[in-house]
């Protein structure tokens, strides 16, 4: 059976939830201590769509193998045109092209909704799944702070990569509608 990309819905959160709490308890590309509930995921999702940005789930044979939204990358109104994605995948799934499949839909999803750039901000510069699949999409590095997080008894460092989507800077943007113009629009 193939792999499905279609948007989340509110009955996605339980795996969705589960999803990230495995990430947030075993590995760095969340710098969160304690995996939120489904309570909080939900709040999340609401924002996210809300806001007008995709939030998709990647679904093999039933079940959801992983998921992706965007968010806006700051909320300060010069940065409406930016977005930060976030891509997670269920462990069992991890290494079979789930990520790469997913990111590649979120870049087109927001390109389609006339956003310019796409920021990944990698938890920890020791990812190489998740920086060789933004890579591999054709984001490029664009800086690094180091050591500004503390997880499992070391420090982190968050690698930045940039990918121009659509015209990128070439031109002016145009104004979506719809979507969130100022950060008072954002929830």
């Amino acid at each position: 059976m193939a792999l499905v990309i279609r948007p989340a819905t509110f009955a996605d959160i339980p795996a969705i939830t589960r999803i990230y709490a495995h990430a947030v308890k075993t590995g760095t590309a969340s710098f969160e201590l304690e995996p939120p509930d489904e309570a909080e995921m939900t709040a999340r999702m609401r924002a996210v769509l809300d806001g007008k940005f995709p939030y998709i789930v990647a679904e093999l044979e039933g079940a959801i193998a992983g998921y992706a939204y965007a968010s806006l990358y700051r909320t300060r109104p010069a940065y409406r045109f930016t977005v930060e994605d976030s891509v997670y995948v269920d462990p069992d799934m991890q290494r079979r092209g789930v990520g790469k499949v997913l990111l590649m839909r979120l870049i087109e999803d927001c390109t389609a909704l006339g956003f310019r750039q796409m920021i990944a901000v990698i938890g920890d510069s020791h990812q190489a799944a998740s920086i060789g699949v933004h890579k591999a999409c054709g984001f490029e590095p664009a800086g690094n702070l180091k050591n500004i997080g503390w997880k499992f008894g070391r420090w982190l460092d968050t690698p930045f990569m940039q990918l121009a989507l659509g015209d990128g800077a070439l031109t002016p943007p145009r104004e979506r509608n719809g979507g969130p113009r100022r950060s008072s629009d954002l929830h």
